[in-house]
């Protein structure tokens, strides 16, 4: 009759390996079952020399097996020695085919017909055998790969990293690491943040993006994996690059097959769910515990420490506390009601709703990066225009939003389990509007890494928020009374559809009838006119189309296609109508949005013959505006040039407004027909220049303004990062004397931009720091009049405006006239 072992430990990870040392310690009868021919084989295939991390930083380790931040291969040989030393009960080249049993009485299936028998199971089998592969045409091409083991292999090639987390950032460091191997290389990731990565990784990659050793590629995915070719599809449209190499880290997934066949439950149906666990980590078959990545926990040091704790349950240890348990208990002792560490966790988990399928380890990680508060009625929790990009969760009590500056009384409430402040993180805007505790009010503040984070890998967090921000721009879009009630069957209708630059959303004659709201970038409206497409009009986020077919019933009658890469939120049509006919005014608002759509149609109808000589200048204004940035603009100067006599008084009242530094080009830019836009910030409404800024230096103001404050350090990423090189690094200038100052003393050099030198000389005199800094347009932001550079102009030729008030076809119907 063959051994039947106290328990039987699947993977030999960290997790599985502190596992087999607590067991080992204690006596316990044990078997550590690893499929390779060594241990840690999640460890072992890390690239050679990578340095593992050992965060987080305040977290104790509990564990028989040492572990500290250093090179991979120094612990890889403490691990193995240790595990020597302890005697544990390992058995190599044995892999796991099936689990079947109950408590007390498991049998585990060895590949080759062996079993092995266990009164209770840890499976620490993590995720790393189970890689997301790229969903493109091409993926299976043999250049690809999903895996490097030795960065120091590679040498004279242009190598592309696909993914964003911290194994993607750590094999294009290695890569770039040696200037003699001379490859080139390029990370792309899908989003502006790389928010699912350490943030001493993401440093280190930004001081390789600085130094030039690698080309970060930010809201970028591959379409087309080609021979010695890789086309992106950027913000900008497609981009073809070499590449004779692709290292794929797109994360991977649990083995859900395998596990489900163990009897074990999932928290959802996403396919990066994890299974459900208690508190001791037994899944829902009982006498199998899961721990590690598998759980959901993929740090190291959480894993170990998962490792013993599983193990002292197991051997009766009922009362042992998770070793964060003093730092969640000190974090809560602020709120009241003196509840225990795991009786908060479950009211913040049950309470918010985006929280609700998150386990106890995701839950207490995620405590470990939030920040809770309690508020009285009447508190105020952040005011309007303050700088900010948090996102609160309310797990007790309701808050007020006051939405009308001009009246305090006019509020909005939001209650228990709802979410406020989530537009700072998309925007960074500042707070739109001043929120107050309506009542006793206790809050969980995520930073926006940490918010970034949980939307990155909790697939029903993501899916919750998305749905709250819909709602809420539904009801702010339509307002005329409406409750979240009323758009209830929009809400759970809606689908999220990502749109490549240039590509149609709505197309002319079609007999569609769905309905869009853009959630993020712009969109260009064109009808066809004589086989040529004549621009109508420029629709910005926040604005919606598509009803007039939803409530006339016709084809459609203009294109819409992305001005830039985008996300628009698609209704179906029938519940748009079904929202209009129980909500009179809100039919009204949209039948004369309609209406004024319909006269600019009507008006190109009637003049079509008259725009022979119009319509090709008029489409390729429109064009060229689009492709100079102005789909992503919030702001842009342009110049008339058919009205400007070259002053250059818009220069010089720039400079004498900042230090004697202008911010804007007026002979730098590019020129159509009339039409100049001069090198001058745009406001992007996602500003490249803020997706990558390490001390978070670029803000975007009450009126709109993207602009950089005193804590900048002169990285340089803004400079690079921006595409229509607005923004300049220069030494912060000493102050300039007044103009009268110079008029009646001769101080100073003058109206105008200071020179290099006098600013030198000045700043070496005065004992100023020379150390370049960023500098760009604020849009003149609390200097009283605006813009300087509009009211220096005599002329009028220079205009500061949003793009919906100029690409639209009042300017066509003028040139025609």
């Amino acid at each position: 009759m063959p051994e039947t072992y106290r328990v039987a430990i699947v993977g030999s990870g960290p997790a599985g390996l502190s596992a087999a040392a607590r067991a080992a310690q204690l006596g316990m009868s044990h078997i550590l079952i690893e499929k390779t021919d060594h241990l840690s084989d999640t460890i072992y295939k890390y690239q050679k020399g990578k340095h593992v991390m050992a965060t987080p930083s305040n977290l104790v380790l509990r564990s028989d097996v040492d572990f500290d931040a250093g090179k991979r291969e120094f612990i890889l040989d403490t691990w193995d020695r240790q595990i020597e030393e302890c005697k544990a009960n390992v058995r190599l080249n044995s892999e796991v085919t099936a689990i079947t049993g109950t408590t007390g009485a498991f049998t585990i299936e060895i590949k080759g017909g062996e079993t092995i028998q266990a009164e209770a199971v840890i499976m620490a089998i993590g995720t790393q055998g189970n890689p997301n592969k790229l969903r493109c045409p091409g993926a299976d091409m043999p250049h690809i790969q999903y895996q490097l083991d030795d960065p120091g292999e590679y040498f004279d090639e242009q190598i592309t990293v696909v993914g964003s987390g911290d194994a993607g950032i750590e094999n294009a460091l290695g890569l770039a690491a040696d200037p003699a191997q001379r490859n080139i290389v390029t990370i792309l990731n899908r989003s502006a943040e790389f928010a699912r990565a350490k943030p001493a990784n993401v440093t280190l990659l930004e001081e390789a993006e600085r130094d030039g050793r690698i080309s970060v590629r930010r809201e970028t995915t591959p379409t087309d994996v080609r021979d010695k070719q890789l086309v992106l599809e950027t913000r900008d449209g497609a981009e073809t690059i070499p590449c004779d190499r692709i290292i794929a880290r797109t994360g991977s997934q649990p083995p859900r097959g395998f596990v489900e066949k163990c009897g074990i439950e999932f928290t959802s149906e996403e396919r990066s769910a994890f299974p459900k666990l208690s508190p001791s980590f037994e899944t829902t078959q009982q006498g199998i515990h899961v721990i590690g990545a598998l759980a959901g926990y993929p740090l190291i040091k959480h894993c170990m420490n998962q490792g013993y704790d599983v193990v002292e349950f197991l051997n009766g240890n009922a009362d042992l506390k998770p070793a964060d348990e003093p730092i969640l208990a000190e974090k809560f002792s602020a709120l009241p009601g003196n509840r225990s560490v795991d009786e908060w966790l479950e009211v913040f988990r049950e309470n918010i709703v985006i929280l609700r399928e998150l386990s106890p380890l995701q839950m207490r990680e995620l405590m470990l990066d939030g920040s809770v508060a309690a508020f009285d009625a009447g508190d105020v929790i952040f005011v309007r225009n303050d700088p900010g990009s948090s996102m609160f969760a309310i797990a007790e009590g309701s808050v007020s939003v006051e939405v009308n500056p001009a009246d305090t009384s006019i509020t909005v409430p939001i209650g228990r389990g709802s979410i406020f402040g989530e537009v700072g993180l998309i925007s960074g805007r500042r707070r739109g509007s001043t929120v107050r505790a309506a009542e006793p009010v206790i809050t969980l503040e995520l930073s926006r890494t940490a918010a970034l984070k949980l939307l990155a890998t909790a697939p029903t967090a993501d899916r919750a928020v998305r749905q709250i921000t819909i709602e809420r721009q539904l009801l702010q879009m339509f307002g005329s009374g409406l409750t979240p009630q009323d758009v209830t069957e929009m809400v759970e209708a809606a689908e999220a559809v990502e749109i490549r630059a240039g590509q149609n959303v709505i197309e002319e004659d079609a007999d569609d009838t769905d309905f869009y709201v853009i959630q993020r970038g712009s969109m260009i409206v064109e009808k066809t006119i004589g086989g040529k497409p004549v621009f109508l009009s420029y629709l910005p986020a926040g604005s919606y189309f598509g009803e007039m077919a939803v409530i006339d019933g016709n084809r459609r009658s203009a294109t819409v296609k992305a001005a830039i890469k985008s996300e628009v939120i698609k209704f179906p049509g029938d519940a748009f109508m079904r929202l209009l006919e129980r909500n009179p005014k809100v039919r009204e608002r949209a039948l004369a949005d309609m209406a004024s759509r319909r006269q600019i149609n009507a008006f190109v109808e009637e003049r079509k013959e008259s725009f022979s000589g119009a319509v090709d200048m008029y489409s390729e204004t429109a064009k060229f505006l689009i492709d100079n940035g102005i789909g992503e603009a919030t702001d842009v100067l342009l110049i008339d040039e058919t009205l400007c006599v070259g002053c250059d008084n818009c220069e010089k009242a720039c400079a004498d407004s900042h230090e004697g530094l202008s911010r804007l080009d007026r002979e730098a830019g590019r020129t159509y027909a009339h039409l100049h836009v001069p090198t001058s910030c745009r406001h992007c409404e996602h500003p490249h220049c803020m997706a990558d800024c390490p001390p978070n230096a670029i803000k975007r103001g009450a009126d709109g303004e993207v602009f950089i404050d005193e804590t900048c350090i002169g990285c340089g990423n803004c400079q690079r990062n921006c595409p229509y090189g607005v923004i300049r690094m220069d030494p912060k200038p000493p102050k300039k004397p007044s103009l009268l100052s110079w008029l009646m003393f001769g101080a100073g050099p003058g109206p105008g931009e200071a020179s290099y030198s006098w600013r030198k000389k000045t700043a070496q005199k005065k004992g100023l720091e020379q150390a370049k800094l960023a500098i760009k347009c604020d849009m003149c932001a609390g200097i009283d009049g605006g813009p300087a550079c509009v009211r220096a102009c005599p002329t009028g030729a220079a205009i500061r405006v949003a793009p919906e008030k100029f690409l639209t076809f009042t300017k066509l119907a003028e040139d025609v006239d």
